[in-house]
């Protein structure tokens, strides 16, 4: 990383000035060229000797690349020799990624990230981003400062307690934040030195990383109550002192202390929960593309939802809110959406602990128009033979929780069930993309939380769009970046659901597909953040931007990974 002042653009700088030289440049990941490095660069830098006298271009130097991952005997292997990648050579790790999305974000995320997490004291080899502890409470600015990089426009952070569908990951959850931002970057193109990766390492409730005499974290029993909360203050406070300008995301908290950050701290410093809102959009977004095979409208739709956490309740909010967007009534809205969390439905009357699913409570009236409210424990088979859902929404990490006998169900009553079993990673996803199809006699349409392959049934074949949060982050951020929104309100991601849904082209729509490809990413991100501005524009709540500037501006604003000149200092 080079220590000299940066480009305040989003953008990075078109140059690079440092004062170091020689084998410093080489170990320095954002000014390492490898053979790239032109013969001007290594007369002027000291380079001569160091390297073999060939040069490379960029292009050869990623198909080189790209042919060592492909050589790795499995996937978490491809994570780690993406990761040495990056952190020898950012500029090629990004355009490797960039070039490559659809085979590699799989393994840089989600579903192979999952498994890094969970043995990351043993693989990782350099450690990025900013770790935090409880005995640094009262001294986070300095840490914050300690940073090489002053410009930062955007923090995923995380205590790493519900990391996936996997739970309390420790230190290892760092993989996440990691990820996410290596996606911001290839995604959207925000520059790597306006990001910043940090891990709240409260400790850790998992016994086998407490035992483990390699473990890299905070050997200590998970933080709580006032403690805990004084932890994230102090965070949030160092933030703002050191980089005002940043947008946080808040990543893999457990939802007893998801809901009420955001609550405490959106109106204090621009921030949103991915996990909740991120996950809102995306599935809004893939039921929206559905309605355009199904011709159906969004404010006559039925919606059960299996499990009642982050994911689920962001979904059923953002959902409603689409639903009186289109003109339905309060009443119409109350009646769509019946919500089942690990004791069964949730309903009025019945004991419910969490505050936050309270308000999905389904009341007595909607019990009695369904006839369920003679069921003292209506299971989802009896629910959805009442209700006649036209949407499954499955968020609960527990895999077999969509049966046959649902979907099967489902599909008595609907011509083109819409099926999301949304939990990754692959293991932990509620039903195959294949047992949706068959069991709906391959009437389903079908969006995933992980990576499924295509499903062919009776000679037809089904693409599996993946409802993975990376077509709404990227964009999202990026877009709150731009218009300097200071508080991100739920119509912010409604905005971004739209704008993805309009993403899926015609010709997917017709494989049964209901997010787009992987490789449209970084268009997706653009048509986003276009959106997030132009919406952040029209109502006064950032930066204004003339309407036909706002495609250019973001245009300008993302950053393609090449290398740039550098230049003594």
């Amino acid at each position: 990383m080079t220590d000299d002042a940066l480009d305040p653009d989003v953008r990075g700088p078109d140059t690079i000035r440092t004062r170091k030289r020689g084998i410093w440049l080489l170990k320095n990941p954002a000014t390492n060229k490898g053979l790239a490095f032109t013969p001007e660069e290594r007369d002027r830098f000291g380079l001569h000797g160091l390297l073999p006298p060939t040069t490379q271009s960029i292009e050869q130097q990623v198909e080189l690349e790209i042919e060592h991952i492909r050589a790795k005997s499995d996937d978490l292997e491809k994570y780690i020799g993406l990761a040495a990648l990056l952190h020898r050579n950012e500029v090629l790790f990004y355009h490797v990624l960039v070039e490559n999305l659809q085979e590699l974000m799989p393994i840089v995320y989600t579903p192979t990230v999952g498994e890094a997490c969970q043995r990351y004291s043993h693989i990782v080899r350099d450690m990025r981003g900013i770790w935090l502890t409880p005995d640094d409470v009262g001294r986070i600015p300095d840490r914050l400062r300690n940073y090489p990089y002053q410009d930062i426009r955007l923090i995923v952070v995380t205590d790493n307690e519900r990391i996936l569908g996997l739970g309390d990951q420790g230190a290892g959850g760092m993989g996440i934040p990691v990820g996410k931002l290596a996606l911001y970057v290839a995604g959207a193109g925000i520059h790597p030195s306006k990001v910043l990766p940090v891990s709240l390492d409260v400790g850790t409730n998992n016994p086998a990383l407490l035992d483990d005499p390699l473990y890299i974290g905070h050997r200590e029993r998970r933080l709580d109550g006032e403690a805990y909360d004084a932890f994230v203050e102090s965070f949030v406070k160092g933030v703002g002192a050191v980089f005002p300008r940043a947008v946080v995301q808040w990543e893999d908290f457990h939802k007893r202390n998801a809901f009420r950050i955001l609550d405490k701290y959106r109106r204090r410093l621009p921030s949103f929960n991915d996990d909740i809102q991120g996950t809102a959009a995306v599935a809004v977004a893939g039921i929206l593309a559905a309605l355009r095979i199904t011709k159906q409208p969004i404010d006559e739709q039925r919606v059960v939802f299996m499990g009642a956490g982050e994911a689920c309740t962001g979904i059923a909010q953002l959902l409603a809110s689409a639903m009186r967007e289109a003109g339905a009534s309060p009443e119409t809205i109350r009646a769509s959406r019946l919500v089942f969390d690990s004791r069964g439905l949730l309903r009025e009357g019945a004991e419910i602990d969490d505050p936050h699913k309270r308000a999905f409570a389904a009341p007595r009236d909607v019990l009695a128009h369904y006839g369920l409210d003679a069921l003292e424990a209506p299971t989802p088979e009896d629910v959805i033979r009442r209700v006649k859902p036209t949407v499954l929404i499955g968020a609960t990490a527990a895999p077999g929780t969509f049966r046959r006998t649902m979907i099967e169900e489902m599909a008595r009553h609907v011509e083109r069930p819409i099926v999301m079993p949304l939990s990754n990673p692959t293991s932990k996803a509620e039903c195959s993309a294949q047992e949706a199809i068959a069991w709906s006699a391959g009437r389903a349409l079908v969006a995933a939380g992980s990576p499924f392959a295509d499903v062919v049934h009776d000679g037809t074949r089904h693409v599996i769009g993946q409802a993975n949060n990376v077509f709404v982050f990227p964009g999202v951020g990026m877009g709150i970046v731009l218009s300097e929104i200071r508080e991100v309100d739920e119509a912010v991601f409604l905005v971004a659901a739209h704008a993805l849904a309009g993403c899926v082209s015609e010709a997917r729509l017709g494989q049964g597909a209901l997010l787009p490809d992987a490789s449209e990413l970084r268009a997706v991100s653009a048509r986003v953040a276009a959106a997030v501005v132009r919406h952040a524009s029209e109502r006064r709540i950032g930066r204004r931007f003339a309407d036909d500037e706002v495609e250019r501006c973001v245009a300008a604003a993302s950053w393609y990974p090449d290398y740039v000149p550098i230049v003594a200092a």
